[in-house]
């Protein structure tokens, strides 16, 4: 119930006992007088009642208007925002890739003059995994949107096996990139049809396997329909660490070159990332991965770390490399060992 609507609610309610008064005021004080009858009471009581409900429904229709008015108002705002990232018009689908993604001089923000990322350079081979580490607002995430061209550099380019993102259509890019995020997105739909979500054409045994390999399909299993079980909105029927192996599953079935992961483990805990830990080994198999992560066991056996500060990579190099520097990413993996050691000591307490 909106603000709106509780106060009609709260109008009718308080009419409603005002007019109840006056009626039986008035019609005591003439009752008495032998002017009016209990039953002629009764009725104008009953002619009362008859009157509000329709008034407080047409009260009620009116409040549910103009809240909707106001929704849909913000809801065209969306429709007629432009988008700035359009295909090219010579751009050209892009075939199969082996997923050699390179970064070349990048620098892009979200506001005039305030850049997030500074002349950021890098090379991802295919099959190789990369972790990006730094602190919030490093500029992590903003760097692994430009892949899949969700936004254009302001400066440099970024290409997929050599090609520039902004010089294929972008149906084709996308259809080569998977995306794993830290709240996935599950529809309302059955839990077969929020895996094969992108490859609405996959069999039944193709989704199976997808939710073996991301050690899904015992908890599936449980549901009180299995694979034909109706999720709600958001996966909100499903704990987090459910929602996140069927997001596993959806990028296996997806079978894309390049895959992103975007703080996959935040919300997870001990027990839960170890099982989701098993299942990104296959997940990222033969795949050029962007690990995004706080958490260094997610990240140790990363093929490179990028280290991030300020928009710009300032460390790089493998988990016992970087460690042995002791500069950043051996401060924050510090930071949070202390952080955990701490946590046992007080669960032992």
């Amino acid at each position: 119930m909106t603000k709106v609507q509780l106060r009609f609610k709260i109008l009718m309610g308080l009419a409603t006992a005002v007019g109840t008064a006056v009626i039986l005021w008035v019609g005591t004080s003439h009752a008495l007088a032998g002017q009016m009858s209990v039953g002629a009471i009764l009725l104008f009581l009953s002619y009362l009642g008859s009157l509000y409900a329709p008034l407080e429904a047409v009260m009620y229709a009116t409040s549910t208007i103009q809240g909707a008015a106001g929704s849909a108002q913000r809801v065209w705002e969306v429709l007629e925002t432009e988008n700035t990232v359009v295909d090219r018009p010579r751009a050209v689908s892009l075939p199969s890739v082996r997923g050699q993604v390179k970064i070349e001089r990048v620098t892009f923000g979200y506001e005039p003059n305030r850049p997030v990322l500074r002349g950021v350079t890098l090379e991802a081979a295919p099959g190789e995994t990369v972790a990006l580490v730094g602190a919030t607002g490093a500029g992590k995430s903003t760097l692994v949107s430009l892949i899949p061209r969700f936004f254009d550099p302001w400066e440099g380019r970024v290409l997929v096996d050599g090609r520039d993102v902004r010089d294929v259509k972008l149906k084709s890019l996308r259809r080569q990139i998977a995306l794993v995020l830290q709240e996935p997105f599950l529809f309302t739909l059955r839990v077969a049809e929020n895996i094969a979500y992108a490859q609405p054409l996959a069999t039944l045994s193709e989704i199976e396997a997808a939710a073996r390999a991301a050690n899904a399909h015992e908890f599936i299993m449980r549901l009180p329909q299995g694979y034909q079980t109706v999720i709600g909105e958001r996966g909100a029927t499903l704990s987090g660490g459910e929602r996140q192996r069927l997001s596993i599953a959806r990028a296996l079935l997806k079978n894309a070159p390049v895959l992103i992961l975007d703080e996959p483990t935040s919300a997870l805990d001990a027990e839960t990332e170890r099982s989701w830990l098993e299942a990104l080994g296959r997940l990222t198999k033969d795949r050029t991965t962007f690990i995004i992560a706080h958490r260094f066991s997610t990240i140790r056996g990363a093929d490179r770390i990028l280290v991030l500060q300020d928009g710009q990579i300032v460390e790089m190099g493998t988990h016992a490399e970087l460690l042995a520097r002791g500069r950043t990413y051996a401060r924050f993996h510090a930071i949070q060992s202390g952080a955990a050691d701490a946590m046992t000591e007080t669960a032992k307490a």
